[in-house]
C-alpha cells in the first residue's frame, strides 16, 4: 500500500470518523439530519473526504429499492455509512 493523502478540513467543527478521528465532512455541506440508520440518527452530507467506497449494493431502505455504496474510512477502514447510488420506482 501506498502513502495515504489524508484532507484536513479548515474551521473549528468538522465531522470526524468516531474510531480514528480523521475529518469526514463540514458542517456546510450537512443536507439533511432527517434520517435514520440502522444504528440511530443519520445525516445526508453533499460532501465527504477521507473515504473509500464498497461495491454497488442493492438495499431495501423505509423509502424502497436503492442501489448504495458502504463509506469506510479512509484511514481506519471502518464503515461510516453509505452513499446513495440510485432509486428503483416499481408499480404494480
Amino acid at each position: 500500500m501506498g502513502m495515504l493523502f489524508v484532507e484536513y478540513l479548515p474551521g473549528p467543527k468538522v465531522f470526524k470518523c468516531k474510531f480514528c478521528r480523521v475529518d469526514s465532512a463540514s458542517p456546510d455541506d450537512i443536507v439533511s439530519k432527517e434520517f435514520r440508520g440502522r444504528h440511530g440518527r443519520a445525516y445526508l452530507f453533499d460532501s465527504v473526504v477521507n473515504v473509500s467506497l464498497g461495491p454497488n449494493e442493492d438495499r431495501h431502505l423505509l423509502t424502497g429499492l436503492h442501489t448504495v455504496n458502504d463509506i469506510y474510512c479512509s484511514c481506519c477502514q471502518r464503515l461510516l455509512g453509505w452513499k446513495y447510488v440510485s432509486f428503483s420506482l416499481h408499480f404494480s
